[in-house]
């Protein structure tokens, strides 16, 4: 590529020569050292070397320059690290040495200020007129001056160098500046130069002040190289910038902010009583997904689906980050246009899951309020799912899931037909991988909550859109998992659907207390437990009281290993799941510390036997004889249209047989 820029260049120079009618001899060919070092032959004013220039294409040039750097140079020219920085350097030490004013655009950002007509000395006429050929003759062949060894500028730059090494932990003193001094002189001549540069400065500084360990983040030769000038990074105008760019410039004008100055920026916005600083918030949050970290950074404020801004704080750096703003401007014209291609990237990647494309769907409602869009790539996480067959991905399904349908619940009149059709679909995909997923190692006990979970809090709204609830019937009597803690959740799917009672759960559970080759298993089983609250929340009572059970019968040497995996299911779930179990928790437990030795909890209480007065006389049917309204009420009710029989007591027999009823209807009645 290098010889083809330098074929390019002999090309236009003939072809200009050629287009212009200039004579040779009275043009001057100045290069830099890279061109003079290059193997392509220079081919002159006359014959040609075959190299053929494409011709110009109709397009027209859309994007600005990227914002160069030292570093970026020397990458660019294979040249050792700090030599473009350390070249600035003695190029602004010349000028100032030799008073010589360097050639400056108007209008330039970051260099002197230009005098002005006004404030410009007087030129003195120079009494001897010399010819400006003869100049440049003679400076070229003159030989360069070797200047004298400049003790000031090492100097300064010794007590610099030990300065710095101070304050970032080196032991240096004075005596560390004269050995770099001094070290400096020696390098320079032992490599043959007339003064030190600073390259000699840097290994004397290595030399004299490095030790084996470095205090701080920077070592020597940093310091050496931030001293010199370190890596600057140019800016580009604001009227080179490509069209995105501009406009991200042009809508944040509000903020009244100097955006393009380097540094971080804090912007304040009172959407509450500058509703038209929203756009603004709208745009800083779509920036903040697409730039670096630290370009739009939120301090205050949040992005939720469903609510609208009220104040924000935001630490802006766009200046600092102006090549990345510069390169979103090469993927569109607008942020809104590179968002979206993103979005769709995303989606349509051949490695996307049905959560990263929920995702998609969720930033799409999120930042670009766009339901053609959401629609879109819904239909795409349709597709993906129903070609899934690994249930890895179940519990970020369901959160979003969750998250989307809460959303649209709230702002739009009817559910949009993706979701719908999504919700459909994972039933019946969920319900057909559930008894796999319990038999499969591979798939954890968090996965297998998340699809109960999906099953059981859409079951609602998949039996409205045409679902069998036979399906998750049929899945639940198939799975036969062995892992105790699926176990565990199968048997909370069971009391979900009314296949197994609570009583009946309860007794498992004692038999496995009692059981000795069970008993280093059954923390696993408590884990399972604690994972059915994502399916089954109303078992959070259950949960309680089996871990109270735990705490209260299991040995220190199984119970103690158990509690780092508890707290790690509970941080890791806290959201959902801690607040269930504190409430619970809180409602069953006694409020004072006083009270709990005495109390006993609910679950080992038994009911007192309480005597039942049977009343034998039957000096109540005549009541409702004559009163009978109350019982046609509740007779029609039940569906019971016989007519009224006779008013003798030919029920007390059997009142006396199962007195229960009737014992539980007064108390219902009388409240004792």
């Amino acid at each position: 590529m290098d010889e083809d820029r330098e074929r390019y260049m002999w090309t236009r120079m003939r072809e200009h020569l050629a287009a212009s009618g200039a004579d040779p001899a009275d043009c001057l060919y100045i290069c830099g050292a890279f061109h003079a070092a290059s193997r392509v032959a220079e081919f002159g004013v006359e014959g040609t070397d075959g190299f053929v220039i494409s011709p110009r294409s109709e397009s027209t040039w859309q994007y600005g320059l990227i914002p160069s750097s030292h570093a970026s140079i020397e990458a660019q020219f294979g040249l050792a690290g700090g030599s473009v920085s350390i070249a600035a350097t003695e190029w602004a030490k010349n000028l100032k040495r030799t008073k010589v004013k360097q050639f400056q655009l108007e209008g330039q950002v970051g260099g002197p200020k230009r005098k002005k007509a006004a404030e410009l000395p007087a030129p003195t006429p120079d009494p001897v007129v010399v010819d400006p050929s003869d100049q440049l003759s003679g400076f070229l062949q003159r030989p360069p001056v070797l200047d004298r060894l400049n003790e000031a500028e090492l100097l300064g730059w010794s007590v610099e160098i030990v300065r710095a090494a101070r304050r970032n932990g080196y032991l240096a003193s004075t005596a560390d500046a004269i050995a770099v001094f001094e070290t400096s002189i020696l390098l320079a001549g032992m490599r043959d130069r007339a003064k030190p540069t600073p390259y000699d400065f840097q290994d004397a500084a290595v030399t004299c002040i490095e030790k084996d360990v470095v205090p701080g983040r920077r070592d020597v030769r940093r310091l050496v190289e931030i001293m010199m000038g370190g890596d600057r990074i140019g800016q580009v105008g604001y009227d080179a910038l490509p069209p995105l760019a501009r406009d991200v410039h042009d809508r944040l004008e509000p903020l009244n902010l100097k955006l393009q100055q380097r540094g971080v920026q804090r912007a304040l916005l009172d959407i509450a009583s500058r509703p038209e600083l929203e756009p603004c918030s709208d745009l800083l949050w779509m920036l903040r997904y697409l730039m670096p970290h630290g370009a739009a950074r939120p301090i205050m404020g949040e992005r939720r689906l469903g609510e609208r801004p009220i104040q924000e704080s935001w630490d802006l750096a766009l200046g600092t980050h102006q090549r990345a703003l510069i390169e979103l401007g090469y993927e569109g014209v607008s942020v809104e246009q590179v968002l979206e291609q993103r979005l769709r990237r995303a989606a349509y990647h051949p490695h996307a899951t049905a959560a990263k494309v929920l995702g998609a769907v969720e930033d799409a409602t999120l930042y670009l309020r766009s339901a053609r869009l959401a629609g879109e790539l819904g239909t795409r996480a349709l597709e993906v799912l129903a070609t899934e067959r690994t249930v890895d991905g179940a519990p970020e399904v369901l959160r979003r899931v969750r998250r989307l349908l809460a959303h649209y619940r709230t702002s739009e009149p009817v559910l949009p037909r993706w979701i719908e059709d999504f919700v459909r679909t994972g039933y019946a995909h969920y319900c057909t991988l559930l008894p796999a997923a319990f038999a499969d190692e591979e798939a954890g006990v968090e996965q297998v909550a998340a699809m109960l979970g999906f099953l059981f809090s859409m079951e609602s709204l998949a039996l409205s859109l045409g679902c069998d609830r036979t399906q998750l019937e049929l899945a639940i009597v198939g799975s036969h998992p062995q892992e105790p803690s699926k176990v565990a959740l199968l048997w909370a799917a069971q009391v979900q659907l009314g296949r197994l009672s609570r009583a009946e759960l309860r007794e498992r559970c004692a038999d496995l207390l009692a059981n000795p080759m069970v008993l280093p298993a059954y923390p696993r089983y408590l884990s399972g437990f604690v994972h059915a609250l994502e399916p089954a929340p109303g078992l959070a009572d259950f949960v309680v009281e089996a871990v109270s059970n735990a705490f209260a019968e299991l040995p220190d040497r199984l119970l103690l290993p158990w509690l780092p995996t508890l707290i790690t299911t509970l941080r890791s779930r806290g959201a959902e799941l801690v607040p269930l179990l504190v409430r619970e928790a809180g409602r069953i437990f006694p409020g004072r510390l006083a009270a709990l030795d005495e109390w006993v909890p609910p679950w080992k209480s038994r009911p007192e036997p309480r005597a039942v007065t049977r009343k034998t006389k039957g000096g109540g049917l005549a009541l409702l004889a004559a009163h009978p309204a109350a019982c046609d009420a509740v007779a029609g009710l039940l569906g019971c249209d016989e007519p009224w029989g006779s008013t003798a007591p030919t029920g007390l027999a059997l009142l006396e047989r199962y007195p229960d009823s009737a014992a539980a209807l007064e108390e219902v009645l009388t409240g004792v």
